[in-house]
């Protein structure tokens, strides 16, 4: 993706030597070239004018028996006698593919693709790209474009086809495509029209390429195509996910200038960018002003203002909100619910969370797995997983069923009380059900075993974490291993450096602690006492297991040199304690 950036950098010289409004419109553009088709003579002559006859008059059962004898040839020229009525084309063109699609080829589907564009029949034409032509051409996206190109002026054809080329790349998600083809549009004088462009900006930002989509959005400006109020909105959108909220203010006041005007969804943007920036009292301003300029918030901007609120804890405000939002006649939906409950679990009070749960179904709004998870983690957050348990019971009678999230509640909760034994046997269930523990979950359960000092608990967990491919914090898994070895039982520290994704995986993590300046003496005396070389574990693979070279200087290099020693003159673990005692005392 950092060449689709740089991609638009190299190409905005270019684009300077050139002031395009609309397509064709630009006179340094490189000149379409022209391409005919070889004339038809003897047979082939006959052929196409028989079949021309049998076309035009649906004589389709004496097409029939010419089907075999159809080629490429005969196809395109008898498509160009019939390219002014798209429908009996498009007819032809489906009869050839099924009774003999040897006799299409790239320049046959170009030319109905011409046809049906130049007819403004853009869904058949962009089902015709996407299942067809593209396919066909996906490891090279300018053999289609040349293949279109060429047959440009052969069909008399218009921009769109160039247009619905673009757009269908942007809907495909085809990034790179997309960029080469405009790229090449504009070099031939043709341009995008403002809904391809936000078709390509659409799917930009859903793949969170916020960079790209500010990019492509200069790019427009040079080119000089008009933004609408939709393309103004997903650039606000862009950056404000950027953390850009002044260029995003600064785009919005720009509207009026350039004979815009500000929709719901452009002010409900801006609403979000604060929120999620923490910024309550400036979405609470953009809310106040909406009215001012013809716009009044809806549902989207209420439970946007209420989400912000209560991330921030501040539940009264929430709450003022909900009530303004009910005076307003804005009905709240599953989303605010949902998002007040969440709140008030956040500040340990399910009591509230409660009241609104009753309301919500007093109203008739439909309850979801996300409210009884929001219920949960509040009754969890206070210790209170006898009434969380029966909760998850009422869950059958709503035709729901746990996921990671409600598991995760529980896990919380029994990991607050304590109560390590109990937290695992959930995570079992958890397990069971075909739910996918996250690094959180795994980090909750090796932090309550490890306040237990039940390290072998800890160290089971931690197995089945690194298994998954994941892997503690540096702070979390010092404390582990301080305690296997005060606890006496080094070897399960061995057996999880001794395992294909364990020894990696924590030798990344602890060769980056000394670095931070956080290293616990202990914990590195018993990683090295560990990293012990066998004739499967040689000194050069220990070193490149834990990332550092040993000619590197610096601190690194003082510790791969300190390993090494270790390894190459240690025999015996008290020598190698010793050793290491005395290294980390200098070193960390």
């Amino acid at each position: 993706m950092k060449r689709l950036v740089r991609r638009w950098i190299s190409t905005s010289s270019a684009t300077k030597r050139s002031s395009v409004s609309s397509p064709m419109a630009n006179t340094a553009s490189i000149p379409v070239p022209h391409r005919s088709l070889p004339a038809l003579r003897g047979q082939d002559l006959d052929f196409v004018a028989v079949a021309h006859s049998y076309l035009i008059h649906s004589d389709w059962p004496r097409l029939a028996a010419l089907a075999p004898s159809f080629t490429p040839l005969r196809s395109k020229h008898l498509l160009l006698k019939i390219h002014r009525d798209p429908v009996l084309s498009l007819e032809f063109y489906d009869w050839s593919l099924l009774h003999n699609p040897s006799s299409q080829s790239l320049d046959t589907h170009t030319i109905i693709l011409h046809i049906l564009t130049k007819s403004r029949k853009f869904v058949s034409a962009e089902s015709l790209l996407r299942k067809t032509l593209i396919p066909q051409t996906l490891n090279s996206s300018s053999d289609l474009f040349d293949a279109i190109l060429h047959s440009y002026r052969l069909c008399d054809s218009s921009p769109n086809v160039f247009d619905s080329l673009f757009k269908t790349y942007a809907h495909l998600k085809k990034f790179r495509n997309a960029t080469e083809t405009f790229r090449r549009m504009r070099d031939y004088g043709f341009l995008p029209g403002v809904r391809s462009c936000n078709a390509y900006l659409s799917s930009l930002l859903n793949h969170g390429r916020n960079d790209i989509v500010v990019s492509f959005y200069r790019e427009m400006g040079k080119c000089r195509i008009s933004p609408n109020v939709f393309t103004l909105n997903m650039v606000m959108c862009a950056l404000c996910g950027l953390g850009r909220l002044e260029k995003a203010m600064g785009v919005f006041e720009k509207m009026e200038i350039m004979g815009i005007s500000p929709n719901v969804a452009s002010f409900n943007t801006l609403i979000a960018g604060y929120c999620k920036n923490g910024l309550l009292n400036s979405a609470l301003k953009l809310k106040n002003d909406m009215r001012h300029k013809g716009s009044e918030p809806n549902v989207i901007t209420y439970n946007t203002l209420i989400h912000g609120f209560c991330k921030e804890g501040k539940m009264h405000e929430a709450n003022k909100i909900y009530r303004e939002m009910k005076v307003a006649e804005v009905s709240p939906t599953t989303v605010t619910y949902n998002t007040l409950i969440g709140g008030y679990s956040q500040v340990n009070n399910s009591e509230m969370g409660f009241r609104v749960y009753e309301e919500m179904r007093k109203n008739g709004v439909e309850v979801d797995i996300l409210t009884y998870n929001a219920l949960i983690l509040g009754l969890c957050n206070e210790g209170k997983t006898r009434k969380a348990a029966f909760l998850v019971r009422e869950l059958d009678k709503g035709n729901l069923v746990p996921n990671a999230s409600t598991y995760f509640a529980l896990i919380s909760g029994q990991c607050k009380k304590e109560n390590s034994e109990r937290a695992l046997e959930i995570y079992k269930v958890m397990k069971r059900s075909g739910c996918h523990p996250n690094t959180e979950t795994f980090n909750l359960l090796i932090s309550t075993f490890v306040k237990n000092k039940d390290f072998e608990g800890a160290a089971e967990v931690l197995m089945e974490m690194l298994e998954r491919w994941m892997v503690p914090g540096k702070i979390l898994l010092t404390e582990l291993f301080d305690g296997l070895h005060l606890s006496g039982k080094s070897h399960l520290a061995s057996k999880l450096l001794s395992e294909v994704n364990g020894g990696r995986l924590i030798a990344q993590v602890l060769s980056n602690v000394k670095t931070h300046g956080s290293f616990s003496r202990l914990c590195f005396t018993s990683f090295l006492i560990h990293l012990k070389p066998s004739p499967e574990r040689t000194v050069p693979r220990i070193l490149a297991e834990i990332s550092l070279e040993p000619t590197r200087s610096g601190e690194h290099g003082r510790l791969a040199a300190g390993i090494r020693m270790i390894i190459c003159t240690t025999i015996k673990e008290e020598e190698a304690y010793g050793i290491c005692r005395t290294a980390s005392g200098k070193w960390c």
